[in-house]
């Protein structure tokens, strides 16, 4: 799996923990950090010293999550790809569980429901049993930490290199080659949301999500204004 860390000191051993409770033990776990000015890089490099299943790579200067991911991506060396931000963690039969599952359903691209976790609440996001890629345009659910794709369906894509959105825009571009992708709803992991400006997160957010629509997807104006605006109302549905 693949973990982009930037100034994560404080959380990336949770991160890293989760991963190590896994009741599938065959993994590998790359972790770059992405130009820290905090202690992540010492703390990762420590973590792995103890487990030869992660490895650590660092960046020079911050270069953004999806430069970081495919820095990884390139390295992986095995034959599902699945992402873990520093910040999240996954239940222990994440990868037991769901590579089961993309193996009886022949699945390319999967994900899973997951756990969302603010300000001392935690609450449940389901997830379809399938999607396509005009489904999918019409609001993302899929979680970036629950997702995972295989190699030998769709060779190595790498991440859009995008300001924001950029997973979005992998599983799209993954859609365009084979689709659909099937939804496990079982909550799997764990999404933890920092603190910071939300309202202004969401606008960036929303911005972010037209410039996809439009520049990444080659949506038309009328398209992307009626994907964005069933984007938003399944935002507001699930919180």
């Amino acid at each position: 799996m693949i973990t982009p860390a930037y100034n994560a000191a404080a959380v990336l051993p949770r991160a890293v923990a989760s991963v190590q409770a896994q009741s599938l033990r065959d993994w590998e776990m790359l972790v770059v950090d992405d130009g820290s000015t905090d202690d992540t890089l010492a703390i990762a490099r420590a973590l792995a010293a103890g487990d030869p299943r992660i490895t650590v790579m660092a960046q020079a200067r911050n270069g953004g999550p999806a430069t970081a991911r495919n820095r990884a991506l390139a390295a992986a060396r095995g034959r599902f790809i699945a992402f873990l931000d520093a910040d999240d963690a996954w239940l222990p039969e994440k990868l037991e569980r769901q590579l089961a599952f993309m193996t009886e359903h022949g699945a390319g691209l999967s994900y899973t429901g997951f756990w969302r976790i603010a300000a001392g609440r935690r609450w449940q996001v389901n997830v379809p049993g399938s999607v396509t890629r005009a489904q999918l345009l019409r609001g993302n659910v899929i979680g970036c930490l629950t997702a995972i794709y295989d190699r030998e369906v769709y060779g190595t894509v790498e991440m859009p290199d995008l300001p924001m959105r950029q997973d979005y825009a992998l599983w799209l571009d993954l859609l365009s080659r084979k689709e659909p992708a099937l939804g496990l709803d079982l909550p799997l992991a764990e999404y933890h949301r920092t603190p910071g400006s939300l309202s202004a997160k969401r606008f960036r957010a929303l911005g972010a999500t037209w410039r996809l629509y439009r520049d990444h997807a080659g949506l038309s104006a009328p398209h992307a204004a009626w994907c964005l605006s069933n984007h938003l109302v399944r935002r507001l549905i699930r919180g």
